[in-house]
C-alpha cells in the first residue's frame, strides 16, 4: 500500500545502528514512493532517533542520484527537520513539480515557515505553485496576505485551482481601497477574476464567490485608469467576453451590474491607445492577441479586431 513499503525499508535500515545513509541510495527503486506527506513514512521517521533520521534525510536530499531516494529524504526532513534545514529544502523545492508538495509541508510545520513558503512560491510555476500557494492559504498567516493579494497568480491555467481560495483567504474584498495606488494589485485582481471566471471543476468560481460583484466593479473602475498593456487588454477582454456570453449569475452579479460592467470594460478596450496596443501585439504575433483575433465570441465586437464581426454567423 501507499508508503508502507517505504516505511518498511526505513524501519529495517534504522534498526541497524551501524547502517549508513548511503546504504539507502538505491533502496527505493522497486517500491512506490509518494510525493505527498505520507503517514506511514512519517511514523517510520518518528520511530527512529530524530537526529539520525534528520541526517539521513539531509544526505539523501544532497547526495541522492535518483528522485525516489531524494523524495524519501525530503519526506524525512518534512517529518523531523528543523529550521536549519530550510535552505536545503528550498533548493530541492525549486524542482517543484516533484518536490513541491513535501517542501511545502516541511515549511508549514516550521517556525518561520511562511517566509520560506513565500520565497519558494515566488520562484515556482505549474503544479509546484499550486501546492505552495494552497499551503499558504491553508496556514492563513497575515504575513502572507500582501503577497497573496498581489502575486499568487502568474497566469497559468492551473491557477484556477487556488484563485478563489486566494481571494477568500486574503480578504480581497476588504483590500479594494489599495487599488487606488497599486497597479500591481490591479493587475493581479484581474488575473484572479479571469481565473475564477473559467475554473469550474477546479476551484471557487465567480458564481460562488460572495464578493464577485463588488470586486468586479472595483477592478473595472481602476483598470481604466492605467496605461494599456497586452496583459491588461487580454484580461479585461476575457472578462468582457464572460459578461457578454454568460448569464449574470455566472459572474456573481445582477443583470444591471453585468451590463454596467460589460459597458465599462468595452469602453476601456475601445479607447485609441488600448486599441493601438492590441494591434501592436497582434502585429508581433502575441499569442494572446492572436487568440482574441481568431477565437473570441462573435458577439464580442472589439475595435482592435474589426474584421471579426464578419464571423457572427459561424
Amino acid at each position: 500500500m501507499s508508503g508502507k513499503d517505504v516505511a518498511l525499508v526505513l524501519d529495517v535500515h534504522f534498526a541497524r545502528a551501524s547502517a549508513l545513509p548511503s546504504e539507502l541510495a538505491d533502496a527505493f527503486h522497486d517500491v512506490y514512493v509518494p510525493i505527498h506527506r505520507n503517514r506511514h513514512i512519517a511514523a517510520a521517521a518518528e520511530r527512529a532517533g530524530r537526529e539520525r533520521v534528520r541526517q539521513t534525510g539531509r544526505w539523501l536530499v544532497r547526495c541522492g542520484t535518483d528522485r525516489c531516494a531524494v523524495t524519501v529524504g525530503l519526506a524525512l526532513l518534512a517529518a523531523v527537520g528543523t529550521a536549519d534545514d530550510i535552505p536545503l529544502i528550498q533548493t530541492i523545492g525549486l524542482l517543484s513539480h516533484r518536490f513541491g508538495p513535501l517542501a511545502a509541508h516541511a515549511f508549514a510545520r516550521q517556525t518561520g515557515g511562511v517566509e520560506a513558503l513565500l520565497w519558494l512560491a515566488e520562484r515556482v510555476t505549474g503544479w509546484g505553485r499550486v501546492h505552495v500557494v494552497e499551503t499558504l492559504c491553508r496556514l492563513d498567516d497575515p504575513a502572507a496576505r500582501p503577497w497573496l493579494l498581489r502575486r499568487a497568480c502568474d497566469g497559468d491555467f492551473l491557477n484556477g485551482y487556488f484563485a478563489g481560495n486566494v481571494a477568500t483567504v486574503a480578504k480581497l474584498h476588504e483590500a479594494l481601497a489599495d487599488l487606488d495606488d497599486d497597479s500591481e494589485m490591479v493587475d493581479h485582481v484581474g488575473r484572479l477574476l479571469h481565473q475564477m471566471s473559467d475554473c469550474g471543476g477546479m476551484g471557487l468560481t465567480l458564481a460562488h464567490y460572495p464578493h464577485s460583484g463588488t470586486v468586479l466593479e472595483a477592478h473595472a473602475r481602476h483598470v481604466g485608469l492605467l496605461s494599456p498593456t497586452i496583459e491588461r487588454y487580454f484580461t479585461i477582454a476575457l472578462l468582457a467576453q464572460h459578461l457578454t456570453t454568460e448569464p449574470p449569475e455566472a459572474a456573481g452579479c445582477t443583470a444591471a451590474q453585468q451590463e454596467t460592467l460589460r459597458a465599462t470594460y468595452l469602453e476601456v478596450l475601445d479607447r485609441e491607445q488600448w486599441t493601438l496596443a492590441a494591434r501592436a501585439g497582434l502585429a508581433t504575433d502575441d499569442n494572446r492577441m492572436r487568440w482574441l483575433a481568431d477565437h473570441r465570441a462573435p458577439q464580442l465586437r472589439l475595435r482592435a479586431f474589426p474584421d471579426r464581426g464578419s464571423d457572427a454567423g459561424e
